[in-house]
């Protein structure tokens, strides 16, 4: 009788609101775990989560009210599986970001992420090419939407394009592939050396146009050494005065030093240097794109409506049953027998 007394009150404990309060307080202390690293936060959110599943069961048993009232019921199994979805969220999502020339293929290669301990990579696999994209602009350089191309192959071998933009993503085996507001220009240069095979790269430039006076940037031959480049821009791209879009510069140049050497190239230009040639081949565009992965939000969105309308239910019965049963009795008149 006291083992049974014992293991009532456990689970009495365990399902009580000040229960409830530490585990919401552990499960952020280990939120914030897992945004700052390593393999300690993974473990701290899952033993969280955990914790807090238990703590949501002990009070289903806890309290007959939840059993007798399906509504209620259905609420708390709603909550339960909210939080094991968000736990099992966390472990598998995976959030990133890239960047890609006009014309390239996305070979799975990010610049920055942030992965669930359980993520099973699968970028790899998926590849799509960046077409370029357009982009209006209202006087004072308003941003408007952006149209951004690919083009990628299906699992069938058949050729598929879309147009995407900032919030309207392309989905592919579950990831989700954004634009950002990142873009810019992206010179191409080849450099061939005097022995061996060419090697062709785009040198992403700070973005634009909102680093317009800043167009530089450190870039490297194959051999390791440093190349300055910055690009020239002879003509107003985007007034801010007036309507305008996004588009490839006509008249620029290509600067390009390497102490004590400085030279300016206009498209299909070359120079040579010690050890090979520099060719300077055009000017092209990149845009940022963003990455992210969750397999669990449709089921989240699906727990989150069954808790919102079961508790809707729930208190739609309280408010009739209490209005039904408050109703006054109208009494019989005087003098009026009962039929």
């Amino acid at each position: 009788m006291s083992r049974a007394l014992a293991t009532r009150a456990l689970v009495a404990h365990f399902g009580s609101l000040r229960t409830t309060l530490a585990c919401m307080a552990l499960l952020g202390a280990a939120a914030f775990a897992t945004q700052a690293g390593g393999g300690i936060g993974a473990l701290a959110l899952g033993a969280a989560l955990a914790l807090l599943a238990v703590n949501l069961i002990a009070a289903l048993v806890v309290h007959p009210a939840f059993r007798r009232q399906l509504p209620l019921l259905l609420f708390h199994l709603a909550l339960l599986a909210l939080v094991v979805l968000a736990g099992l969220g966390r472990l598998t999502s995976l959030d990133g970001r890239f960047e890609l020339t006009q014309g390239v293929t996305f070979d799975g290669r990010l610049i920055a992420s942030s992965a669930g301990a359980w993520h099973r990579d699968g970028l790899a696999k998926l590849a799509f090419r960046h077409e370029g994209f357009e982009i209006d602009y209202a006087p004072g350089r308003k941003r408007g939407a952006t149209r951004n191309r690919i083009a990628w192959h299906d699992d069938a071998g058949v050729a598929r394009s879309a147009v995407i933009g900032d919030h309207r993503p392309l989905v592919l085996d579950g990831y989700r592939f954004y634009t950002s507001p990142n873009k810019g220009f992206a010179p191409l240069l080849t450099w061939t050396p005097r022995s061996g095979e060419a090697v062709t790269g785009a040198v992403h430039l700070p973005a634009f146009p909102m680093h317009e006076l800043r167009q530089s940037l450190e870039w490297r031959l194959p051999d390791g050494r440093a190349v300055w480049v910055m690009l020239q821009i002879d003509e107003t791209l985007i007034d801010p005065s007036a309507p305008a879009s996004f588009r490839i510069p006509d008249k620029h140049r290509l600067v390009l030093r390497m102490d004590p050497l400085r030279h300016e190239l206009r498209p299909g230009q070359s120079v040579e240097l010690d050890g090979g040639t520099l060719t300077y081949e055009g000017l092209r565009s990149w845009m940022g794109y963003r990455v992210s992965y969750d397999p669990t939000l449709p089921w989240l969105l699906a727990a989150a409506l069954l808790a919102a309308l079961s508790l809707a239910w729930h208190y739609t019965q309280r408010f009739f049953f209490t209005v039904r049963s408050a109703a006054p009795v109208k009494a019989p008149m005087p003098g009026v027998a009962d039929a």
